[in-house]
């Protein structure tokens, strides 16, 4: 496992750490009630629970914080592996699709399991210099494991 990415992975499973992680770079996921269930260089997976705070107007989570736990749930794991990289490589999302199937009650779990597919794309884009860009996919599924929306992001990354 790479060393970087431990210690990354010991901030993020440490709730203080994290509280002050998401509040410098991601206030909003903050506020939305966002939870690290798991994380390893594999897979990443992100709990929400609906509440008042994160609901649309039909009574279930409003599809911009499914968006956002989804969005991390792919975007740790690249975080990860940029973790105190040197040469620095950029990460960007430059697309999104997104499927709803279910009214999003109760506490929703995303994961995403393209790590290794991540990792293999940012040593390219740091080996070569030439930007990369991947498409990671994430599942949001309910207590009761129904699937309840799934989301794929293109993200790109690119040697600094």
């Amino acid at each position: 496992m790479n060393p970087k990415f431990e210690s990354f992975q010991k901030i993020i499973q440490n709730p203080i750490k994290f509280r002050f992680f998401l509040l410098q770079k991601l206030p909003s996921a903050l506020i939305a009630g966002l939870k690290v269930q798991e994380i390893s260089t594999l897979e990443a997976v992100i709990t929400v629970k609906h509440k008042w705070l994160n609901q649309n107007p039909f009574r279930s989570m409003y599809f911009a914080v499914q968006s956002m736990a989804a969005e991390m749930s792919t975007g740790l794991l690249a975080f990860g592996q940029l973790y105190q990289r040197n040469p620095p490589v950029s990460m960007l999302v430059v697309g999104m699709e997104a499927k709803f199937h279910k009214k999003a009650v109760g506490k929703i779990s995303f994961s995403c399991k393209d790590g290794l597919a991540i990792a293999n794309a940012i040593e390219a884009a740091s080996q070569t210099g030439l930007g990369q860009t991947i498409q990671c996919y994430s599942i949001g599924k309910n207590e009761a494991g129904e699937m309840v929306s799934e989301f794929w992001f293109n993200w790109s990354f690119k040697a600094k």
